[in-house]
């Protein structure tokens, strides 16, 4: 089957993307581990990999309410089949791809390739170990081993953890030659920082499990000055606007920037928070959602929350349905309804991260082409993310600095992203005349809400106050990333209060995913959890922790 799958690298079609040369991506008529192109495996796994957090981040942006879920409990929420794709991409081509670039970059010399494959196959164990607990990895790249067994999480941490280390050696020694890969063209200080950045993410993670090591490792990354600390240093994938042959759009565009729109439901909650949890709007908010139309409908058919009453689990503080006039469209946590004809009017993913139009407050429907054409990123590890992690640390920890400054940076550095990302692309425009038109200045809101946020960590009343502060900035940073905020949610329980689901009894809360229909059917080893509350092996917070 390896030697199956590398005759197929030959067949696959690479999609241009932004920073791509494609001189790089010269196709050998017969691609085997013995003469395949290093250059050609560099750039596939770093396609892949795209893929791979694609998949991931999907479920985690539906668990914590930054996306609808559209399932009625969350037994139904991720399901063993819909995790076939993931795990087959990470067992399949990632990990296959990463040993044979580390084989041959440690025989030729070529350290900076093996430092790419071995920082990205430490992310995807570390991915597999946090999504789905124990998983199959030393025995897992056997060829004449069809049954390969589970090893513990906990292992599989130890193993991504060398792994990084190790590509941060590789990227400190000579090399025969650099790599221009998709994300930073084989800039090596900046390949060794995101490697430092999930060690920062793996020893959050690891708190619960050794708090000494924890905080020594991180006041360790700290002092090294490593880090992903400026916004040129943000890891991310970035798409294009080809329609077809390939089609390189950012896949979130796609799905919804069509004649009929439709796509994603956005979370009624995420986006009324954003709306007017601080009493006024959050200045990313028009580049995070685009509205198809500016008022929603009062037909029970199309929203048919608008004539209920709130239920009665949900809090006062609870945000439901959105009956604003104001044309955010979209549905509240685990809302399994039916799909009325509402595809033109829902609320679209915006400008940032995925490429489509900046909200002017003005309506439209959504086309093909429209916007920025799918010319978006995946932000898979941003500055501003290393912030944020920080003021957990330190405030959890008590590692080297102040909280309060990380949860300031964090918040200046996503805003200082997501304006640079939209003024880069051809809705500029639109922007600077919707601004003009509002007498709306981003400097100005950009420090309100800074000031805001500030003064409510000053007079949080204790500690779990000022967390639940820097997790809830952390999920507003982290729109199209549900992967740290999955992690950040089980691990600390916050941001807190997020909406209940509308069925009164969801059952548990998934601390961990299913296993794949394919491993379970395939593999004789293989044993199925009992339910989606077996929690992986770093998460010692209680049963019914969170919900």
């Amino acid at each position: 089957m390896k030697h199956i799958k590398y005759k197929l690298l030959a067949l696959v079609v690479l999609f241009s993307v932004a920073s791509c040369d494609l001189d790089l991506l010269d196709n050998p008529n017969s691609a085997t581990p013995k003469n395949a192109d290093i250059n050609f495996l560099v750039n596939r796994i770093s396609l892949d990999f795209s893929g791979h957090f694609n998949g991931f981040n999907d479920s985690g942006l539906r668990l914590t309410r930054m996306l609808n879920a559209g399932a009625a409990i969350y037994d139904n929420a991720i399901t063993p089949a819909g995790q076939n794709g993931n795990w087959s991409n990470a067992y399949a081509n990632l990990l296959v791809d990463a040993k044979t670039i580390i084989e041959i970059g440690d025989k030729s010399q070529l350290f900076v390739h093996a430092g790419i494959a071995r920082t990205i196959r430490a992310a995807v164990l570390l991915n597999l170990a946090d999504h789905y607990g124990d998983v199959p990895f030393s025995e897992s790249l056997d060829p004449a081993n069809f049954n390969p067994k589970v090893d513990d999480g906990a292992s599989v941490y130890a193993a991504a953890l060398k792994d990084l280390n190790d590509a941060i050696a590789n990227f400190a020694a000579n090399s025969a030659a650099n790599a221009n890969d998709l994300y930073y063209g084989g800039n090596k200080d900046r390949w060794t920082r995101l490697a430092n950045n999930l060690k920062l993410k793996a020893n959050l993670n690891l708190k619960g499990v050794n708090r000494a090591t924890a905080t020594s490792e991180i006041n360790a990354l700290v002092a090294g000055g490593k880090l992903l600390t400026a916004n040129a240093d943000n890891f991310t994938f970035r798409y294009g606007t080809n329609l077809s042959n390939p089609d390189n759009r950012h896949p979130r565009y796609a799905g919804g920037y069509t004649p009929t729109g439709g796509g994603d439901y956005m979370s009624n909650s995420y986006m009324g928070e954003m709306y007017d949890r601080k009493g006024f709007e959050d200045p990313r908010m028009r580049y995070y959602f685009y509205r198809p139309v500016v008022r929603n409908s009062a037909d029970v058919n199309e929203i048919r929350c608008v004539t209920n009453p709130k239920p009665n689990h949900y809090s006062e503080k609870d945000y439901f349905c959105f009956p604003t006039n104001v044309g955010y469209w979209g549905r509240d946590h685990l809302s399994n309804e039916g799909i009325p004809p509402d595809g033109l009017r829902r609320t679209q993913w915006g400008l940032y991260p995925a490429g489509g139009l900046f909200d002017q407050g003005t309506g439209g429907n959504v086309s093909l082409g429209a916007g920025a054409g799918g010319a978006g990123i995946h932000p898979i590890m941003m500055a501003a993310y290393t912030h944020f992690m920080l003021a957990e640390a330190s405030l959890t920890l008590g590692t080297t600095g102040d909280a309060a400054k990380y949860l300031e940076d964090g918040v200046q550095l996503s805003m200082d992203a997501v304006r640079a990302f939209a003024m880069g692309t051809t809705e500029s425009g639109k922007i600077t005349a919707s601004e003009a038109a509002r007498g709306f200045v981003w400097a100005d809101e950009v420090k309100k809400y800074k000031d805001f946020v500030k003064d409510a960590f000053a007079k949080a009343a204790n500690n779990d106050a000022k967390m639940d502060i820097i997790a809830r900035e952390y999920q507003y940073a982290s729109w199209g990333n549900g992967i740290e905020i999955y992690n950040l949610y089980r691990r600390t329980g916050f941001p807190s209060a997020l909406q209940p689901a509308l069925d009164p009894n969801p059952g548990p809360f998934v601390r961990s995913f299913y296993y794949p229909l394919s491993f379970i059917v395939a593999n004789t080893n293989a044993k199925q959890k009992t339910n989606g509350a077996v929690q992986v092996f770093w998460d010692k917070n209680p049963a019914g922790f969170i919900k």
